[in-house]
């Protein structure tokens, strides 16, 4: 125990240097400041937006609707006795974000329900994402002055009627079944919050996978290169412990490195989505999910985490393997190569589309991948598919397995030395 845990501490050491320590701190603060950014954006967005309103109609209609803009965030800067390119030459001067121009006879044609139109001009003054929000205003406006002026016709002509009732007489009352719970509220609200909050689970994965994997190869090329590895294979020291050592280092400087990265991406996202989580909240999809048993309690969590667990594994194990085959740092650095590629296709496939729904063929590929199983295990738990869950954590344990003796058997021979993938030629050279 005391020879592996020394050749742990070792290989932990030469993977934790200055340079990637002072990465993972300019990454965190990138990400935050990025956050940062986007907070204030949206805060900005989302503030009283300052418009310029030309009244060429000057009737009570168009008073009263202007009164009522007045009432919806907007901050209204009125043009008097001017015409429409003078109004647009001021607004365009100002920090207006949009100049409206109620023509003439608008009154009229209203009172008469002809159909009319409402001039608005958009300013855009950069493509930022606060200036992209704030192109949302136009439809706001529309949207509310058809509301207001529709709404005053049937106060008019129809007093004793509710508008909202006539113009929507049809109620919905959406429910929601999962398994054999029943709560009421959206599927797409649902749908989209539970997403929002697993999001994190494949993207923590991936990156320990990958920066994992890296490590793993790019030290044992890097020993082949300068010869220590032959060294290291002349002590004491079952090759299975050395093995073992290296996967456990890689696996443990990984798993810091992602939750340092996340750390960071959570700033960054909590920028981006902050409103979206707080509308969630304001809806009441928390209860709503809670009802539906759409969480993960601590058996949840520690299925979930057995099987990010084993993906890891499986994932040291390959890319010991394939180390094996880098005949010096540079070439190691595309043997990382079919680790991510086995990573992306079930991440794409975990973000964008449902397994369930792919053809036999293709199903049965993406499930061959063990790492496709730990990206759909968070959605089988909530839904308390756990027999699927179970079958994953069984195959990636006997893939592991087969890496592991595979790495054992490479590491007990010499092969270990002499084994090269050089690329330009058609197979690996021992």
């Amino acid at each position: 125990m005391k020879k592996f845990t020394n050749l742990l501490l070792k290989e932990i050491r030469e993977l934790i240097n200055k340079q990637l320590i002072i990465s993972l701190v300019v990454m965190v603060l990138l990400f935050t400041m990025m956050g940062e950014m986007a907070k204030s954006e949206a805060k900005k967005a989302a503030a009283t937006q300052k418009i310029s309103v030309l009244d060429l109609d000057l009737s009570e209609l168009s008073g009263n609707l202007i009164g009522q803009l007045g009432q919806m965030n907007f901050k209204i800067d009125r043009m008097e006795n001017t015409d429409t390119e003078t109004a647009l030459g001021q607004a365009r001067l100002g920090d207006s974000t949009l100049l409206v121009v109620i023509p003439a006879g608008f009154g009229e044609s209203v009172g008469r329900l002809e159909k009319t139109e409402i001039q608005t001009y958009s300013f855009l003054r950069s493509f930022s994402l606060g200036n992209l929000r704030k192109t949302e205003v136009v439809k706001a406006l529309i949207s509310a002055v058809n509301n207001y002026i529709s709404n005053d016709f049937l106060k008019r002509n129809l007093p004793d009627f509710e508008p909202e009732n006539l113009k929507n007489p049809i109620k919905t009352r959406e429910f929601v079944i999962v398994k054999e719970k029943t709560a009421e509220g959206s599927a797409a609200a649902i749908s989209g919050f539970v997403y929002s909050q697993s999001i994190f689970v494949p993207l923590i994965l991936m990156m320990i996978i990958i920066y994992s994997s890296q490590m793993v190869i790019s030290a044992i090329a890097m020993e082949k290169q300068d010869k220590t590895l032959e060294t290291l294979l002349t002590v004491p020291v079952k090759r299975t412990t050395i093995v073992s050592s290296k996967m456990l280092a890689a696996g443990l400087v990984g798993l810091l490195s992602a939750l340092i990265y996340m750390i960071g991406f959570n700033f960054y996202m909590g920028g981006m989505m902050g409103d979206m989580n707080q509308a969630a909240a304001g809806a009441q999809l928390p209860k709503v999910i809670q009802e539906l048993g759409l969480v993960l309690n601590t058996k949840g969590y520690a299925i979930l985490g057995i099987s990010l667990f084993l993906a890891i594994l499986c994932a040291l194990a390959m890319a010991t393997v394939l180390g094996v085959l880098a005949e010096d740092f540079r070439s190691a650095q595309s043997l990382i190569l079919p680790i991510m590629l086995l990573v992306m296709i079930p991440w794409f496939i975990s973000f964008f589309g449902d397994v369930n729904t792919l053809s036999l063929p293709v199903k049965i590929f993406v499930l061959l991948i063990p790492f496709s199983h730990p990206f759909l295990a968070s959605q089988n738990i909530m839904l308390k598919n756990y027999p699927a869950v179970l079958y994953g954590i069984i195959y990636m344990s006997v893939v592991f397995v087969a890496l592991v003796v595979l790495a054992a058997r490479i590491f007990s021979t010499d092969r270990v030395l002499t084994m090269k993938l050089r690329f330009g030629k058609k197979k690996a050279v021992f």
